[in-house]
């Protein structure tokens, strides 16, 4: 039995975003300024736990994973994985192991983990996280894992971050909706995503999934939105009163033509009250 602590590298540091934290470079030249809206909300003074819901981009997963790593590195400092937590949650029976070549692959989760690492800077050593990598989960597993974590949602120490893009535009998405009456094409995206923006800020799983039936909006973390809004939808049974509002809405470029494409961004707050 090895002693040795398995440590997932900063794998896309260079290339999504430098190794040097916070310069514009590739994946945060588009989102980066986008995506600080909402980190400027964090209270580290409170937060002691920071969960981070992510969609697979890379394996097919029907369920919720959670990482073999104790410690995710960040170019700023590393960030200690919440062991208990991970223990309570394998117990439900619930979650699949990802390995740690899948975690290092997948770039939802570790975008968000130097923004997490600044924001948190000044209490750096007094919190820990819980990352979770989201499957293609059907309403129903939504449903469930939305109810798990309700309770989680519930503690004023814990943070939940949400990765998601909005709109992925263009042939190279296959996914072309145009809305004429919008305008230029990315006026019709921006109607778009800003119908779905709304619908998430009414805070109504049901509206949301039925958005996402009518105009397949290509929202990459549509199934971590779903399940934050059923855990929303839990609490809200118990008569815990929350509202979300939308912060910063951004797009990559401008599309006007046919060949052009586009990944919309959207920052925003869900806040317990």
């Amino acid at each position: 039995m090895s002693n040795r602590m398995v440590c997932r590298e900063a794998s896309h540091a260079g290339s999504w975003y430098t190794a040097s934290v916070f310069c514009r470079h590739a994946g945060y030249t588009y989102c980066g300024a986008c995506a600080a809206h909402a980190y400027k909300q964090v209270d580290p003074s409170i937060t002691r736990r920071v969960f981070i819901l992510g969609p697979s981009h890379h394996v097919p997963l029907s369920r919720c994973a959670l990482s073999p790593a104790e410690v995710y590195r960040t170019p700023l400092y590393d960030l200690r994985i919440d062991q208990k937590v991970y223990a309570d949650l394998w117990k439900t029976g619930m979650f699949e192991r990802m390995s740690l070549q899948t975690d290092e692959d997948e770039h939802s989760i570790e975008m968000h983990l130097p923004y997490t690492a600044k924001a948190m800077e000044s209490h750096k050593d007094e919190f820990s996280i819980v990352p979770v990598l989201v499957g293609a989960l059907s309403e129903s597993k939504e449903q469930e894992y939305g109810k798990l974590l309700s309770k989680y949602l519930a503690d004023p120490s814990n943070l939940f971050i949400i990765s998601s893009d909005f709109c992925h535009w263009g042939q190279r998405f296959r996914y072309t909706y145009y809305d004429e009456s919008q305008g230029e094409i990315y006026r019709s995206i921006e109607h778009l995503d800003k119908m779905g923006m709304g619908i998430i800020e009414q805070l109504d799983p049901i509206s949301f999934s039925n958005y996402l039936k009518k105009y397949h909006n290509t929202i990459c973390g549509r199934h971590p939105i779903g399940v934050l809004l059923n855990a929303v939808a839990e609490l809200k049974k118990n008569g815990i009163d929350m509202n979300f509002s939308f912060l910063n809405y951004a797009q990559s470029s401008q599309c006007r033509n046919w060949s052009d494409s586009s990944v919309s961004y959207a920052a925003g707050a869900l806040v317990v009250h």
